[in-house]
C-alpha cells in the first residue's frame, strides 16, 4: 500500500483544475490518487462556466493564456467525452459585452477581437436588452460550457474511466517535508515527502509521496501559507425561461447572463472579498443579482426562479493563477484562477501534466507571469 502511494501523483483538491490535471496525468499513463475533503464544495459545480478571455477584457499574459486554452477546449472536451461516455455542454454561442456608449466600447482592453455593435445591432442578438444600453461588442470566438450539470460529472467520470483512484472525505491536514536534494531550486528548499491525511474515518495517518499537485482552490493557502491567495465569495442564482429566449451569452458590468440551451438561465455574480469563507446567500448579494438582471435583460426578472447558491474563488493579488513550481520540491501548484478557472482548465491541465510527467518545476518561459515566486519579496 506504502509503495504504491510513494509510486503515485497525488492531487490535493478534487474540483475542476484537480480532476482536469488528474484525467491529464492517467492519460499520460501515470497512477493518479485524488484527495478531495468535499468535492461539492469547489468552484467548478458552482461557476457559470463562461468561456470568456475577450468578453472579460483581459489583456498581457493572462489574455494570452487564456487565448490558447480558449483554442485547446474543444479538443479536451473530445477527451473527455471519449473515455466518459457523457456530454460536456460546450456550446460557442459567442459573448455579447453592452455598453453606454460606442467611446465605452471602443476603449475596451479586447476591443479589437470583437465585431463593434450599435444600438440596433444589440437588439439583434439581444432582443429585450435594457434601454441603458446603446453599444456592445460581440465576441463570436468566445462561449461557454456546462459546468455545474454536465462538465464536473463527465470528468469524473473519466477519471475512473483511466483509473484514478479517488479518497473523498479524506482532508490533507499538512504537506510532509525533507530535507532538499543539492539541485533544488535554491539552497534549503524543502522536498515533498508525503501528506498528513486525516480520513474520513476521522483517523489521521501519513501518506508518503514524492510528487503532487496542489489544486484546492480557495483553500490551497491553508497548506502552504506563503502562497498570497484568499477567497472572493460569490452568490448566483438561476431563472427558467423559454427555449431560445437568449442565444448569446450577455456580460455586462458586475452582472452577466448565461443561457443554456434547455432554457436555464444563470445569473452571476457577486464578488465580496470581504466576506471570508463565510457561507451563505445575504439579501444584499441576491438583490445586486436582482438589479443587475432587470439592467440587462427586463424581461428574464420576471421568469421563474430555479436555484440560487454561492462558492469562493481563489484569488491572488493581481487576479492571476499561480502555476508550476511551488516552494517545495516535488509540489506544483495549480490554484489561483479566480474568475477563470473554467477557461483555463484546459491549458492548466496540458501544461501543469506535463510539467509533472516530465518531472519539471517549471513550465517555460512564457509562463514565468505566472509563477508564485512573483510575489516573494525583492532582496534589497
Amino acid at each position: 500500500m506504502a509503495t504504491q502511494a510513494q509510486d503515485s501523483i497525488l492531487v490535493l483538491g478534487g474540483g475542476l483544475m484537480g480532476l482536469a490535471i488528474a484525467h491529464g496525468l492517467a492519460r499520460r499513463g501515470e497512477s493518479v490518487r485524488v484527495l478531495s475533503r468535499r468535492r461539492s464544495e469547489a468552484a467548478g459545480f458552482v461557476a457559470a462556466g463562461m468561456l470568456a478571455p475577450h468578453a472579460e477584457g483581459l489583456n498581457g499574459p493572462l489574455l494570452a493564456l487564456g487565448q490558447r486554452s480558449l483554442e485547446l477546449i474543444p479538443a479536451w472536451v473530445a477527451t473527455i467525452e471519449a473515455d466518459s461516455g457523457l456530454g460536456c455542454g460546450l456550446h460557442p454561442c459567442g459573448i455579447v459585452v453592452p455598453f453606454a456608449s460606442s467611446a465605452e466600447r471602443d476603449g475596451y482592453a479586447t476591443a479589437p477581437w470583437g465585431l463593434p455593435l450599435d444600438r440596433p445591432g444589440l437588439e439583434r442578438e439581444v432582443p429585450g436588452i435594457g434601454p441603458h444600453w446603446q453599444a456592445g461588442l460581440l465576441f463570436g470566438q468566445d462561449g461557454q460550457i456546462d459546468n455545474r450539470r454536465e462538465l464536473m460529472r463527465a470528468l469524473e467520470a473519466a477519471c475512473v474511466a483511466r483509473g484514478v483512484t479517488f479518497e473523498e472525505g479524506s482532508e490533507v491536514l499538512e504537506l510532509l517535508t525533507q530535507p532538499g536534494s543539492p539541485g533544488g531550486a535554491g539552497p534549503g528548499r524543502a522536498r515533498l515527502a508525503g501528506v498528513h491525511l486525516r480520513s474520513a474515518d476521522g483517523q489521521d495517518h501519513a501518506l508518503p509521496c514524492q510528487r503532487a499537485v496542489l489544486a484546492c482552490g480557495a483553500w490551497s493557502a491553508q497548506l502552504l501559507p506563503q502562497l498570497p491567495l484568499f477567497p472572493v465569495k460569490g452568490q448566483m442564482l438561476s431563472l427558467q425561461g423559454p427555449r431560445q429566449a437568449l442565444g448569446r451569452v450577455l456580460f455586462g458590468p458586475g452582472t452577466y447572463l448565461v443561457p443554456r440551451q434547455d432554457g436555464l438561465l444563470v445569473v452571476g455574480a457577486t464578488s465580496e472579498p470581504e466576506a471570508g469563507f463565510s457561507e451563505g446567500l445575504t439579501p444584499a448579494g441576491q438583490r445586486q443579482l436582482q438589479e443587475g438582471l432587470a439592467a440587462l435583460l427586463p424581461e428574464a426578472a420576471t421568469w421563474p426562479p430555479m436555484e440560487r447558491w454561492w462558492g469562493f474563488r481563489p484569488c491572488t493579488p493581481d487576479a492571476a493563477p499561480l502555476l508550476g513550481a511551488s516552494p517545495i520540491q516535488g509540489l506544483w501548484l495549480a490554484t489561483g484562477h479566480h474568475r477563470n478557472g473554467v477557461l483555463l482548465a484546459a491549458i492548466t491541465a496540458e501544461l501543469v501534466g506535463g510539467a509533472i510527467h516530465q518531472g519539471r518545476q517549471r513550465l517555460g518561459p512564457e509562463l514565468e507571469s505566472f509563477d508564485w515566486s512573483r510575489f516573494e519579496p525583492t532582496p534589497s
